[in-house]
């Protein structure tokens, strides 16, 4: 089973996502005004959701044609052994412990203008 976050914000507006088998299984909304940048809003709705595996690919595909890029957002997901992070039209996915592929994805966040603080997503 596949489980990941994104945050509702990060969607474009008018967009849905739409993903047959996903589930979400937290909703939340957090004040997040202490650590966030320009550009952003102070409150966030955390998605934390899953699906099974083989659902993996048309989730990373969806996720970077809705998520928005200004400023640049991402989400991520654990599948097996995998990480995948998904930026607006970008997808990185690598092996849990593959420091060149983190790195790829985290320099890539920075590029889009993820604040360096954000570009946390555990392993």
């Amino acid at each position: 089973m596949l489980r990941g976050r994104l945050l509702a914000e990060s969607l474009r507006v008018g967009w849905d996502l739409r993903v047959p088998s996903l589930r979400v299984v937290r909703l939340g909304r957090h004040d997040v005004s202490g650590s966030t940048s320009a550009g952003r809003p102070g409150i966030w709705t955390f998605v934390d959701f899953e699906a099974p595996d083989d659902a993996a690919d048309a989730l990373a595909e969806a996720l970077a044609e809705s998520l928005s890029g200004d400023p640049g957002w991402y989400a991520d997901f654990e599948v097996g052994d995998d990480h995948v992070v998904v930026f607006a039209g970008r997808v990185f996915r690598y092996t849990k412990g593959d420091r060149a592929g983190r790195e790829a994805a985290v320099e890539y966040g920075r590029t889009v203008g993820v604040p360096e603080h954000q570009l946390d997503w555990g392993e």
